[in-house]
């Protein structure tokens, strides 16, 4: 948490050169800005190039804002546009808004003093002024630091965002009690709220922000080793502020990291939340954390009432993976086939064939792939007949930076029903693919 000495620093003399950052963002652009509002006169300043910002920026940012209108970012992206075209008027209007709207935005206090600075003399580079220079304390610079980072990753993320047409890889299969699931992209610090559009159809994107990762980059392995997990994993309850300290913001979606596969793998640790920001700071630094995932207050109360505990997957990945419908749609294919044939197989009461689908390394309620084996054949001996039914079926591929190898979580609901037993559950298995098909490596509920 920032001191609150350094705020009033931050706040009165910093002076960010947001120019030399955003200019490889919003050059060589062909098309004519819009005017903002009626009433302003744009002015660009006399030691600034001016250069035109693109009208369908601009509509695209706007069409954000209206969608969204706490969309901060977009908000303080419209202001770098203008800025980096020399349009500091415009830029200042618009900044006094957004600071009014969110005080608490040190960005957005820091921008306001570089466009201070830019009227006097040229910037150096972002927080280098003769002005700030008088105050840069180690403390201070380690903090402008962290700010400038924050500002290159929010940048670089607009304009490298993907494409329509692309859908993450993890998100196979929703079911219809999933409505929607949050994926993070730790080397980006952007989190993705995906929506089912239905069985068909691959989830539609309906929002993204930035969020602040775990301090030291990586996949979390240790206890207290200051990293984000990488995986599938389920959010598991709603922790709202009453109940927590400031620091956790207006509430916590807790995962069940570590997960079984965690487990299986040696990995130690508790704790990995989704959590908010401190009640005097909009956002914080791209690495900042102690893994939790940290999304600003006011994006996490957007998308809360979305979030089903029990339900609602949180798939962390060092970089997400994009791919076309045609790969999307045959690896789906490729893994709900394999699903079948294995129901079809166990309700046959061919144990072998049963059992074929079933990896060497196999584990799950205390058994391992021997011991597994002779249960279900001592058990198969009494059946006359099974009927098994699978439906809710959710298939979610693991991110391939957390485990090297191909693995699919599965989630369904089961119902079991036989000459001398009958039960329904919820069941997770893990999938991993080899070179003789999917095999099943874990089973458990």
């Amino acid at each position: 948490m920032v001191k609150r000495s350094f705020q009033k620093s931050v706040y009165l003399f910093s002076a960010l050169a947001v120019i030399f950052i955003v200019t490889f963002a919003f050059a060589n652009k062909n098309e004519s800005v819009k005017p903002v509002e009626d009433n302003i006169v744009v002015s660009p300043a006399s030691k600034i190039e001016s250069a035109t910002i693109p009208a369908s920026l601009i509509d695209e940012l706007d069409q954000r804002i209206q969608a969204y209108p706490q969309d901060y970012e977009a908000s303080l992206l419209k202001i770098f546009a203008y800025i980096e075209a020399g349009d500091l008027k415009v830029a200042s209007v618009l900044l006094n808004e957004l600071i009014s709207k969110t005080p608490e935005f040190k960005l957005a206090h820091l921008v306001k003093g570089d466009l201070l600075a830019m009227q006097v003399r040229p910037i150096q580079g972002v927080g280098r002024n003769d002005i700030l220079s008088g105050f840069a304390t180690a403390e201070l610079q380690t903090e402008l630091n962290k700010l400038r980072d924050e500002v290159k990753i929010r940048l670089e993320n607009y304009h490298q965002k993907v494409t329509q047409q692309k859908i993450p890889r993890s998100l196979l299969l929703m079911s219809e009690s999933v409505n929607v699931a949050v994926l993070i992209d730790k080397s980006k610090n952007r989190l993705y709220v995906f929506q089912r559009q239905g069985d068909l159809l691959p989830p539609k994107l309906v929002k993204d922000f930035y969020v602040s990762v775990g301090k030291l980059r990586g996949n979390k392995f240790f206890r207290g080793d200051l990293k984000t997990p990488e995986g599938v994993y389920f959010v598991t309850r709603w922790i709202p502020d009453g109940r927590l300290p400031d620091k956790y913001g207006i509430g916590a979606f807790p995962v069940n990291y570590p997960n079984e596969l965690d487990i299986r793998l040696g990995k130690t640790g508790y704790g990995i939340w989704l959590h908010g920001t401190t009640s005097d700071s909009y956002s914080r630094p791209p690495l900042d954390s102690e893994g939790c995932v940290v999304l600003p207050n006011i994006d996490l109360n957007a998308i809360k009432h979305l979030v089903t505990p029990g339900k609602t997957p949180m798939i962390i990945a060092e970089s997400l993976e994009w791919v076309d419908y045609t790969t999307w749609s045959n690896l789906r294919e490729d893994v709900l086939v394999s699903l079948e044939k294995w129901r079809r197989d166990w309700q046959s009461l061919d144990v072998d064939k049963y059992l074929d689908h079933y990896a060497d390394n196999f584990w799950g309620g205390g058994h391992n792939i021997r011991s597994w084996r002779a249960r279900k054949k001592a058990v198969s001996r009494s059946k006359k007949y099974q009927k098994i039914k699978l439906d809710d079926i959710s298939l979610f591929a693991y991110p391939d930076s957390a485990t090297q190898e191909n693995i699919v979580v599965a989630r369904f609901h089961q119902s079991y029903q036989s000459n001398n037993f009958k039960s329904n559950m919820d069941k997770r298995l893990y999938l991993e693919k080899n070179k003789e098909g999917w095999k099943i490596i874990f089973e458990g509920k």
